[in-house]
């Protein structure tokens, strides 16, 4: 499902965005249902799908559809209170704090920009308030 969702989508690096989903599900730990929700925490954020498009597709548990609303940033809160209220589901914030440590590795860009390092500060800062 999240490969098909993200076809034809590629990262910063240029590279197919898949790749990214497929490695916070590898570093969430043996936990089913987070390397469930790792595997499709960017689809509603990032493609037309939505978390109920989702459940009505995958049988997925309440804590697995709770976890992916959570992880879908929606724009009208702050990204303070969206961390927050990450940070208060164990599962939302297993997956968040992997996926937040994968873009965080500057590696991946070729040539990282101003841009790329400021986002890496903010990802630092909510990886901050996450594990505190």
């Amino acid at each position: 499902m999240a490969s098909a969702a993200h076809r034809g989508q590629v990262d910063k690096s240029g590279v197919a965005y898949i790749n990214h989903p497929l490695t916070v599900a590898a570093n969430v730990g043996e936990n089913i249902s987070a390397v469930i929700v790792a595997l499709l925490h960017d689809v509603a954020e990032d493609t037309s799908l939505t978390v109920d498009d989702l459940r009505q597709k995958i049988p997925l548990t309440d804590a697995e559809v709770r976890a992916l609303e959570l992880l879908t940033h929606d724009e009208k809160i702050s990204y303070a209170e969206y961390i927050a209220r990450i940070k208060a589901d164990d599962l939302a914030r297993a997956v968040k704090l992997a996926d937040l440590r994968h873009n965080s590795d500057l590696s991946r860009i070729k040539n990282p920009a101003p841009n790329d390092f400021a986002r890496v500060e903010k990802y630092s800062a909510a990886l901050k308030i996450l594990t505190a």
